[in-house]
């Protein structure tokens, strides 16, 4: 795949047509004037076998847009510059776009060498090729008119292919869309150039612009029908779901769940101009351009507020245009695609440093600094961002966290787990849910990973303090002194309510009790000393078995109020057993 650059529009389109036998502009008005209005698709085969397909931009200044729409996906281009013209104003600014798209392969031909010296144009063009992310290309003289030069020319076409890297068929996809139609019987039909990964028939994909899900009804790259289409490629997609009005040129077509649209990205700004910018521009990327405000950072970041979302992912290249200049403004590298907010002051001075920290950083690096900031991200949510899955997993569900950030997270669910138990000495602990919420943490599963990397138990819904034993505040023990010493004399005479209320021992310092092992919650309202249901079986191991509910009453010298529900008590602990006819017994004691 390869784009046709460069500012004699009839120059290029004659080339494409003498190496391809097809004519690449489409439209009348385009032949008749010799001026490429629109995006032109060609295709042919090499010497060596290999296909190669062209998309032919507009030269002119006024269709720019359309020419970078063109060049936004290609991974290579061939230039071409007249030798009777040489260096023309829009040459500049086309090979400005493909710098700041990082266009790295690229092959120079310098047409029209009947009618001049090629010399001169082939080395001024060289050189100021050389300075940008092209370097040093091959270059070729040919003629459209008398053909001279056409095999070297492919010659230089085939070697360029073979030096192009290998696509990622197994990417996610995102295909830039430039093209939008309908054909009767078959509904819409959307083009672009495959960058990476494969396209299947059946598969499903969704439109970025709307989130829709589409079905790929049909496949053709190079004018053949295809089952499957992978990268680099020009392709068509016949879509199911979807009405032609409803996808237009800068739209894409994504692998679902693998994409995350955005509308703020940080970068970093390549070129001469990138330093002093406008606060409005216009952002080229794939075959999408979006308006966008300018937020400079310092030290040559930026961030950026597109007017509507776009599926990026950090690595993206595009470019900064300003169209009232007619000039390519920056080129940008996307740094962060879920950005920070800067609402403190010296926020966005602080970012900026950390953004020319990342400049040039690898993936990795990248990804580290991301979940630093975040400190929680899931699998998938780095892979839709474009970076690597780093950091530590959390259970089975793809949770991420940084491992700065969970050290921190235990230090600080310890010192909070002391606080709360200072602060409230009726409790047993932080309910698990309050620590979600003070710790910041994203759902409760967390916090009970975090508790156990702590070495803190979880009981009933509630971060514990484990090893210390547990006291009563001076008050509260009074009174359960006080009710210990009465239930010792009638080890069964349960207070009533009234009589705890004299205490005051609510239900808060009652549990307390009972968690600190001074009393036996026998039911709601009924507490007796701990050990009282073994004294009990023993008791009721005198009578004759079985017995009855007022039998044990009075042996247990209880009310009613208290021998029912500790009877119901010893049935659940295996201490007695309930008949069928509602009386009872007390079971043998298994065999040690």
């Amino acid at each position: 795949m390869i784009a046709t650059a460069g500012h004699v529009d009839h120059g290029k389109s004659t080339l494409v047509r003498l190496l391809t036998g097809m004519e690449p502009d489409r439209w009348e008005e385009e032949r008749s004037r010799g001026l490429t209005i629109d995006l032109g698709f060609a295709w042919t085969t090499l010497p060596t076998g290999d296909p190669i397909a062209f998309v032919d931009v507009p030269g002119h200044e006024r269709f720019v847009p359309n020419m970078l729409a063109g060049v936004g996906p290609v991974p290579a281009v061939l230039f071409v510059v007249a030798a009777d013209e040489g260096w023309m104003p829009q040459s500049t600014e086309h090979l400005a776009a493909l710098d700041a798209l990082g266009v790295r392969h690229g092959l120079l031909a310098v047409t029209r060498s009947d009618l001049a010296d090629p010399g001169p144009a082939r080395e001024e063009a060289l050189a100021r090729m050389a300075g940008t992310a092209l370097g040093a290309v091959d270059s070729v003289a040919v003629s459209g008119r008398t053909g001279d030069g056409l095999d070297r020319l492919r010659s230089g076409l085939a070697r360029l292919t073979t030096a192009l890297p290998r696509p990622d068929a197994d990417a996610d996809v995102r295909l830039w869309v430039d093209r939008s139609f309908s054909i009767a019987g078959a509904g819409t039909v959307v083009t672009g150039t495959l960058a990476a990964g494969t396209l299947r028939v059946g598969d499903e994909l969704m439109l970025a612009s709307t989130g829709a899900a589409v079905r790929v009804r049909g496949l053709q790259s190079l004018g053949q029908d295809a089952r499957t289409v992978s990268a680099v490629a020009r392709t068509a997609v016949n879509l199911r779901g979807v009405e032609r009005g409803a996808v237009t040129r800068g739209d894409a077509l994504l692998t679902p769940g693998r994409w995350r649209a955005t509308g703020d990205i940080d970068v970093t700004l390549r070129g001469e101009g990138s330093e002093d910018l406008p606060r409005e521009l216009v952002l080229h990327m794939g075959s999408a351009a979006v308006t966008v405000r300018v937020r400079p950072l310092g030290a040559g970041t930026a961030r950026l507020r597109l007017t509507r979302p776009l599926p990026l992912r950090v690595g993206d290249r595009a470019l900064l245009r300003d169209p009232g200049r007619h000039r390519v403004a920056a080129g940008v590298d996307v740094l962060d695609v879920r950005p920070p907010d800067l609402h403190r002051r010296a926020a966005a001075r602080s970012r900026g440093a950390e953004l020319a920290a990342l400049a040039g950083a690898s993936p990795a690096v990248v990804a580290d600094a991301v979940l630093r900031r975040q400190r929680f991200a899931t699998a998938d949510e780095l892979r839709a961002m474009g970076l690597p899955v780093v950091g530590e997993q959390l259970g089975g569900g793809g949770l991420r966290v940084h491992p700065e950030t969970w050290s921190g997270l235990l230090d600080e669910l310890r010192a909070l787990v002391d606080r709360w138990r200072g602060d409230h000495p009726l409790e047993p602990g932080v309910p698990v849910d309050a620590v979600r919420q003070q710790l910041r943490l994203p759902g409760t599963g967390v916090v009970e990973r975090l508790a156990g990397a702590a070495s803190l138990p979880v009981v009933e819904g509630r971060v514990c303090c484990p090893g210390r034993r547990a006291e009563l505040p001076p008050p509260v023990e009074a009174a359960v002194a006080e009710l210990t010493a009465a239930l010792r004399i009638r080890p069964f005479a349960a207070p009533d309510a009234h009589r705890l209320a004299e205490l005051r021992l609510g239900a808060r310092e009652l549990a307390a009790a009972v968690r600190a092992g001074r009393l036996l919650k026998v039911a709601d309202g009924v507490f007796l000393l701990p050990g009282g249901e073994t004294r009990a079986g023993e008791l009721l191991a005198g009578l004759p078995q079985p017995f009855t509910l007022g039998e044990a009453r009075q042996a247990l010298g209880t009310t009613r109020r208290v021998a029912v529900p500790l009877l119901e008590l010893l049935d659940r602990r295996g201490i007695t057993e309930r008949l069928p006819d509602s009386t009872r017994r007390v079971r043998a004691p298994r065999p040690a």
